[in-house]
């Protein structure tokens, strides 16, 4: 029984970080993807609500047919699926394409990024779920490789707005794990990112007709680092790559690893959006930078060290038979 327990954690433990990475790498595309529609004249605004619409209508189709015999799954996910759709989706990319506008996009997000630091301070509050030593080293090296690759000699201090923003998009960030672990075993992880998304999209339409946040788009190409593109490009790729796939692979990653190991991993994001940021925009990393990039990936594999009771837990949770 032990063998086969320690074998469902192996198998569980590898997924998720195979799925966690795959949703990070699809996370940073879209920075610099929703940088240059903002650029070609659009508003932060309306890159996400259209990102997320996109999205919901990509996987609405599917979250459907999961919903089939289960007419009053939805009813009682209400508050989940809002509360997702509010912090998680629109509240948290509104605020980072904002800061965006303000700081290049590796430093606005790698801010968002302290989120785990966020995470772990709920779980030990609210569920008593206190850090491992190896939790608590690895949290402390991937900041001090945010610490580097923010660099603040190159001018972050000037951006007060950005900091703002980004600060701002942290606290929805960590929303998103906390809230992607819900429901697990009861609602399906498409359909919480299905209702999620459309919630978002709607309620940035709302504020935009209310004159709360400005939408404007426009059809003029867009450029990119060496190369322009169609304005329906981008927005193609945001609302399939980084939002359908992002979203329901990230709520599939953080119900296998658990909402803190799981915000750890996403961390690869940072790499990920410093590198499209460098093929996409040309703002190439800096030496120090790449330093801290280094920092962070140890720090994920220090954490993961300290997680694994937590993913036996679950796992064997999975083991048990349904009632």
């Amino acid at each position: 029984m032990a063998v086969m327990t320690n074998d469902i954690r192996s198998r569980r433990l590898r997924s998720g970080l195979l799925v966690a990475v795959a949703s990070a790498m699809s996370f940073g595309l879209s920075g610099p993807l929703a940088r240059g529609l903002m650029d070609a004249g659009w508003t932060a605004a309306a890159a996400v609500a259209v990102r997320v619409l996109v999205a919901a209508a990509v996987l609405a189709p599917i979250a459907a047919i999961q919903l089939r015999g289960a007419p009053g799954l939805l009813r009682r996910n209400a508050a989940l699926i809002t509360a997702y759709g509010l912090l998680a989706v629109a509240g948290t990319q509104l605020a980072y394409f904002n800061a965006v506008r303000h700081m290049e996009v590796g430093v606005a997000l790698l801010i968002e990024y302290t989120a785990p630091i966020a995470v772990v301070g709920w779980l030990w509050a609210r569920h008593r779920e206190r850090p491992g030593a190896a939790t608590v080293a690895g949290g402390l090296i991937g900041i001090l490789g945010l610490i580097l690759v923010i660099d603040l000699r190159s001018g972050l201090a000037a951006s007060w707005a950005g900091i703002a923003w980004a600060l701002a998009a942290m606290i929805g960030a960590a929303a998103y794990f906390v809230l992607s672990a819900q429901g697990a075993g009861s609602l399906p992880g498409t359909v919480l990112a299905a209702g999620g998304l459309t919630v978002g999209g709607l309620t940035l339409l709302a504020a935009g007709a209310a004159g709360l946040v400005p939408l404007a788009a426009a059809t003029n190409p867009v450029a990119f680092q060496g190369f322009t593109v169609a304005w329906w490009v981008p927005v193609l790729l945001l609302g399939t790559v980084t939002a359908a796939f992002a979203y329901v692979s990230g709520i599939a990653a953080t119900r296998l690893l658990g909402s803190r190991l799981a915000s750890f991993v996403a961390l690869f994001e940072v790499l990920a959006a410093l590198s499209f940021a460098w093929l996409l925009l040309g703002e190439a990393p800096r030496a120090l930078q790449l330093l801290g990039g280094a920092l962070i990936l140890v720090g994920v594999v220090v954490v993961r060290r300290g997680e694994p009771a937590q993913i036996s837990a679950a796992a064997a949770e999975t083991a048990a038979p349904s009632r």
